[in-house]
């Protein structure tokens, strides 16, 4: 059994959905990460803020799922899914 010691970084790629809100500006989400959501003045606006939810969301999740593990007795690697 092989253990990756390494950390690596992940390249994703989500769905990011931006609607024009009724008051001005956009409302914007990632139809596959729930709880990615936000606003922006401008449609650059809500893509920037997107992008930083999404990357606080999998960080926390990341640091959430690996608290009170072993991580000598753990294997990580990347895995591949595609989804339609």
């Amino acid at each position: 059994m092989s253990t990756l010691s390494t950390t690596f970084e992940r390249m994703n790629t989500f769905t990011a959905v931006f609607q024009e809100a009724e008051e001005g500006g956009y409302v914007a989400f990632v139809e596959e990460l729930p709880g990615a959501n936000t606003q922006g003045e401008s449609l650059d606006e809500a893509r920037e803020n997107l992008r930083e939810a999404v990357e606080l969301i999998l960080d926390a999740n990341r640091r959430r799922s690996l608290k009170d593990l072993d991580a000598s007795r753990l294997i990580r690697e990347p895995m591949v899914v595609y989804a339609k």
